[in-house]
């Protein structure tokens, strides 16, 4: 435990580690993690109430290609979709899951992702729920680092920030659901100073009442434990900076502060 805390505390690998880390993982594939016409995306099931409720989703893919330009690309349900990764630098790959048809936007419901190499293996990348915060932590890290040439997120220890959660060194309910952790703040102060284990807390919430139907209620996190009201109890919320959705049979609640916004199921 000692071991990976003093790991951390050196947030950022040496460029010639880093470079042995990724030709080591490549290595270990076949011939085709070279093959430059790129990676197919493996994407995560989504969870079941996400799917009985709105259905399949749609799905954003963000990357940087090997131009070093974020990338785009909008892909179907069910849809497969192959992506150029630079394979010299660790690299993000985020897909948000969207519902047009319910005017949920990217960024409503918390995404997947993966970071290659560490998720690529014989020409395929595999995209996870459990990665999707590794993925948003190094965007945050990128945009917050003002010298491009320093703590770039490529040479942060995703290998050991991984580990932590799998360690008492964090609290349970951040190892269960990692997004109630500020990522950006993290990033933040990660890049000013250095990581530190002890900022990967809960944000606090606001514990707001919204009149809504009884029965479950189920958040934008897939790690999300779903809410249950009775019959005639206050339904309470607990809601934090930014858009807070939540959805159930009855329809979908948007929360932005103390502002509410409920749309009634079409089914």
């Amino acid at each position: 435990m000692k071991k990976i805390k003093l790991v951390l505390t050196t947030t950022f690998l040496p460029v010639l580690q880093l470079v042995c880390l990724v030709i080591g993982s490549l290595l270990t594939g076949s011939c085709d993690e070279l093959n430059p016409s790129g990676y197919i995306l493996e994407l995560p099931n989504t969870p079941d109430t996400w799917v009985s409720l709105l259905g399949e989703p749609y799905w954003r893919i963000e990357w940087i290609t090997p131009d070093n330009i974020k990338q785009v690309l909008n892909i179907q349900p069910h849809e497969k979709a192959k992506i150029d990764i630079p394979v010299t630098w660790a690299n993000p790959v985020t897909a948000w899951p969207y519902w047009p048809s319910h005017d949920l936007i990217p960024g409503f419901f918390k995404p997947a992702g993966a970071i290659f190499p560490f998720d690529a293996k014989d020409g395929f990348l595999y995209l996870s729920w459990k990665t999707g915060p590794d993925t948003i932590l190094y965007w945050e890290l990128l945009n917050a680092n003002e010298d491009k040439n320093s703590r770039v997120p490529a040479n942060f220890d995703w290998l050991r920030f991984r580990e932590l959660f799998n360690t008492d060194m964090l609290k349970e309910a951040v190892r269960e659901d990692p997004w109630l952790v500020n990522w950006r703040s993290v990033a933040e102060k990660t890049v000013s100073g250095n990581f530190d284990t002890r900022r990967l807390v809960s944000e606090a919430a606001v514990q707001l009442i919204v009149p809504v139907s009884s029965g479950p209620w189920y958040g934008s996190s897939p790690f999300t434990k779903p809410l249950f009201f009775e019959e005639g109890e206050p339904s309470i919320f607990p809601i934090r900076p930014g858009i807070n959705v939540w959805i159930s049979s009855s329809g979908i609640l948007r929360v932005n502060g103390e502002t509410w916004v409920f749309t009634g199921s079409q089914k």
